[in-house]
């Protein structure tokens, strides 16, 4: 990615832009099959929903995302199902943080009690207190 400062030529204001090379098209296989092109914004918001209050930058966002899209690119894949991105999400914010992680796998996974939030908390607690 690289990183640009630029001026309008009109107003004087600077501003940051950021480019990134183009490569091909990686389709998202949706759990009813339909394809959608991948979208690293989607990705992104769902995170920030739920990093919402919790002591995570933006820039630690934007590198999660950066990581994910750079893993799949790397794969070389030109489809990966959405089940597969759900779980490179959830790896990379359960290292970065156990609240966004349970937030997120909440509304990922579907958690329909509070059983659902034990069941995914109990390993997470268990790995906590190993030496």
């Amino acid at each position: 990615m690289i990183r640009r400062r630029r001026e309008c030529l009109s107003c004087k204001r600077r501003f940051t832009t950021y480019e990134r090379l183009e490569e091909f098209e990686i389709k998202v296989v949706k759990k009813d099959g339909i394809r959608q092109p991948f979208n690293r914004e989607k990705i992104r918001l769902g995170l920030a929903k739920a990093c919402w209050k919790r002591p995570i930058s933006d820039e630690q966002i934007d590198t999660l995302v950066s990581e994910i899209e750079a893993e799949l690119y790397a794969k070389g894949d030109q489809e990966i199902d959405s089940a597969t991105l759900g779980e490179m999400v959830l790896e990379r914010l359960a290292r970065l943080d156990q609240v966004a992680y349970i937030r997120f796998a909440s509304v990922y996974l579907r958690f329909q009690d509070a059983s659902d939030f034990v069941k995914e908390i109990k390993p997470m607690l268990r790995r906590n207190q190993e030496p």
